[in-house]
């Protein structure tokens, strides 16, 4: 049987919800995955679905968001988001606090599991539309995470953002190096980066 969307039947699910969501505002599997086929809505992860025809966005992003309420963009991803890399990260590296379980996504995603006391340093919100937001590091605070983990992401790329950043307007030293100053023996290693770029 085919059902005929009309915008009563969005039973006041916002522009992206979940199959859930979509249960207990009454809409039944039958009709949903009818909605579905029918092209009236779009899964963006699993068990996730946006309506049709509202705006374009980034559908990883949106994911992202609505499963990692603390989610937030870092490492290379967040440089590439600042402009202080041109390397295109295959997959988005997402930062969670320790001790929050990572979730089940369909997106490219690379978790990173930082320290709970220093997570909220340097972070800030990024609108990926339909009223959902995403964390997104600074340019300082990213830095200094692709220092202090540069034996994982390596040195090359670390030292060319740090040298983009530092040609920035209002890029100061003594700010990287504060920022620093919060993780253990980061400010010793952001001090070599700079007497390296400098």
């Amino acid at each position: 049987m085919k059902f005929k969307a009309t915008i009563s039947d969005r039973a006041g699910l916002p522009e992206v919800f979940s199959y859930s969501a979509a249960r207990v505002a009454g809409i039944s599997a039958e009709r949903l995955y009818s909605y579905r086929d029918q092209g009236l809505i779009e899964q963006i992860g699993r068990g996730l679905y946006q309506w049709a025809g509202i705006a374009e966005s980034d559908q990883n992003l949106v994911e992202i968001a609505y499963r990692t309420p603390r989610g937030t963009l870092c490492l290379i991803t967040a440089l590439a988001r600042h402009g202080l890399t041109d390397v295109i990260p295959a997959r988005i590296d997402v930062a969670i606090p320790r001790g929050t379980r990572a979730p089940a996504l369909r997106s490219p995603v690379d978790i990173h599991v930082f320290g709970a006391e220093t997570f909220a340093l340097g972070r800030e919100e990024l609108d990926v539309g339909h009223g959902l937001a995403l964390g997104l590091y600074s340019a300082e605070r990213s830095l200094v995470d692709l220092i202090r983990l540069r034996h994982r992401e390596g040195t090359d790329v670390a030292w060319d953002a740090l040298r983009r950043w530092l040609r920035r307007r209002g890029s100061k030293p003594a700010g990287l190096l504060k920022m620093a100053a919060h993780f253990h023996g980061a400010e010793r290693a952001v001090r070599h980066a700079l007497e390296i770029v400098l």
